[in-house]
């Protein structure tokens, strides 16, 4: 029998941070028929501050990866905070990663990837890994990362 997502997180050990309040004019989340849209998502971390950094220039590929994972944390506890239990998320649809980055740093999907291992561990390979862009640019507050993603509803 396939395990559920909040099976795989308690197995794994994964702590989720407390869902961000939002910065501005704007729903965390929105249900359109099937479909959960999750608003641009920053890593928070336990204790409910921001990572911070610049990759390639304050932290390197590794720490930014790490950072894009501990925005796919922070996106399960929003989802679980606005909508409820992820065991009734059927697959990851959609992923856009903006990574925070200097100008000839060129290894965005590398750092996103941070974010589709972790949707791939909690939700499989085949569900956790939907379409995706990775690219870079100035994000808001001096955040590493910042992903916004599409979730297909069972």
């Amino acid at each position: 029998m396939k395990k559920l997502p909040s099976q795989i997180i308690e197995e794994l050990g994964l702590e989720l941070p407390p869902a961000p309040k939002p910065a501005g004019v704007y729903k965390p989340i929105l249900i359109v028929g099937k479909s959960l849209y999750v608003s641009g998502q920053g890593p928070v971390n336990l204790d409910g501050s921001l990572m911070l950094g610049r990759v390639g220039d304050d932290i390197n590929e590794d720490q930014g990866k790490l950072a894009a994972k501990q925005v796919g944390l922070t996106m399960l506890s929003t989802i679980q905070t606005h909508y409820g239990s992820l065991d009734n998320i059927e697959r990851v649809v959609k992923v856009l990663g903006m990574v925070n980055c200097s100008p000839d740093f060129k290894k965005h999907p590398y750092v996103i990837n941070g974010f589709s291992e972790l949707m791939a561990d909690v939700f499989g390979s085949d569900n956790g890994i939907g379409v995706r862009s990775a690219v870079g640019m100035m994000l808001p507050g001096g955040i590493p990362v910042e992903i916004e993603a599409m979730f297909e509803l069972k």
